[in-house]
C-alpha cells in the first residue's frame, strides 16, 4: 500500500526490521510514523495535517527521494544514508514570530548533531591512532577528529547546520550537515495556520559519496552508524519539543523566551562579512549583525554602510575573521 505522497506506508517498512527501531524516539512524538521511502516528508505531513493529526506528529525516513530545500532547491539523499523527518507545530503566537521557528528547529539540530559527536569522542578516544591520514578523500575526511581537530557545530542563517574544522595551518573550513525547510499548512476557514518544520540529516555518507565538496556526514566526524538515526532523532526531537515550549509560553516573544539570545548564540552567521543571494535576484555583500525581534538577519551593506533586515536569502560566509 501507498501512502500520501506516494510513500511506502507501514505495511511496506520491512526493510527498517532491526535496522531504523526508533524507542529513543518515539516518546518525543505525539505520533511517529517511520516509512520505508518516500518522496517527501513535508508533503507527506502536511497532507496529515490538513486531515487533524495533532500537534508534535512526526513523519520520517531514511530514503526520501523528492526532498525540497530552500529556494526550490532538491535535497540529495542517498538511500539509508540520511535522515528526513518533518515535525508538525500547531503555534498560538501571532504569525509575526513564526520567523523563528526554523531557527529554532536548526539550533535543536545544531545541539543534537553536537550531542552525537560527543558522544562519539567520549566513546572511542582510541581512534586518535589514526591520524595518519592517507591521501585519498575519505580517509582525509574521517580523519578529521582522530587528527586532534575540534569540530565546531554551528548554525548559518537561517536554517543550515554546519561542522567546521579549526587546523592551525589552514585555519577553519566549514561543512553543510543539515538543512531545514518550513512550510506553513492554511487552515481551514480563519484559523491559525500549521507549520510543517522539515530537516535533512546526513548521516553516514561516505566521503566519496557526498553530492558536493561542501557536504558532510555525522559518520565522517567520528559518530558511530549503530543506532545512529535514533540517537540523532531522539535529540532533535527533545530539543525542538523543549525550544517550542518556551516560545509558545512566552507566545512567541523571542526576548522574553531567551530565544533571540539562544538562536544568536549558536549562529555562526553574525558577526561575519556575507554574501546575501536574494529571492527575486541580485544580491548584497555586507557584515551580519544581529537577529532582529521577527528573526530577520540584520546586515551593513558593505556598498554604502546601511542597515538593512534580510527575511530570506542564500548566505555565504566569506571569510572567518
Amino acid at each position: 500500500m501507498r501512502g500520501a505522497g506516494g510513500c511506502a506506508g507501514p505495511a511496506e517498512r520491512g526493510r527498517y526490521a532491526g535496522r531504523m527501531l526508533l524507542p529513543l524516539s518515539t516518546p518525543h512524538a505525539t505520533r511517529l510514523e517511520a516509512l520505508a521511502e518516500c518522496g517527501s516528508t513535508n508533503t507527506v505531513l502536511v497532507a496529515h495535517a490538513a486531515e487533524g493529526w495533532p500537534e508534535f506528529s512526526v513523519v520520517v525516513t531514511d530514503n526520501q527521494t523528492g526532498g525540497r530545500g530552500r529556494l526550490g532547491r532538491s535535497w540529495v539523499a542517498p538511500a539509508g544514508q540520511t535522515l528526513a523527518v518533518s515535525v508538525l507545530l500547531r503555534p498560538t503566537f501571532s504569525l509575526e514570530a513564526f520567523g523563528w521557528l526554523p531557527l529554532i528547529a536548526g539550533v535543536a539540530m545544531a545541539r543534537a548533531v553536537r550531542e552525537v559527536l560527543a558522544s562519539a569522542s567520549e566513546a572511542a578516544p582510541e581512534s586518535k591512532a589514526e591520524s595518519k591520514a592517507s591521501e585519498s578523500k575519505a580517509e582525509s575526511v574521517a580523519s578529521e577528529a582522530a587528527a586532534g581537530l575540534r569540530p565546531l557545530v554551528t548554525l548559518k542563517w537561517p536554517n543550515d547546520v554546519l561542522i567546521g574544522v579549526r587546523d592551525a595551518d589552514a585555519g577553519r573550513t566549514e561543512k553543510k550537515v543539515s538543512g531545514l525547510l518550513a512550510e506553513l499548512v492554511p487552515s481551514p476557514g480563519s484559523g491559525a495556520p500549521a507549520v510543517v518544520l522539515g530537516a535533512g540529516l546526513n548521516l553516514t555518507i561516505p566521503a566519496d559519496g557526498l553530492p558536493v565538496d561542501t557536504a558532510t556526514s555525522l559518520t565522517l566526524h567520528g559518530a558511530d552508524a549503530d543506532g545512529l538515526p535514533d540517537r540523532a532523532l531522539s535529540a532533535y526531537l527533545r530539543e525542538l519539543r523543549a525550544l517550542y515550549g518556551l516560545l509558545q509560553q512566552h507566545d512567541g516573544d523571542a526576548d522574553a523566551s531567551g530565544i533571540r539570545r539562544m538562536v544568536s548564540e549558536e549562529c555562526a552567521t553574525l558577526g561575519r562579512s556575507v554574501r546575501i543571494q536574494l529571492p527575486g535576484g541580485g544580491s548584497e555583500t555586507a557584515r551580519a549583525v544581529e537577529l532582529d525581534t521577527a528573526g530577520q538577519l540584520v546586515v551593513r551593506r558593505a556598498r554604502d554602510g546601511a542597515l538593512q533586515s534580510v527575511a530570506a536569502g542564500d548566505v555565504t560566509h566569506l571569510r572567518y575573521e
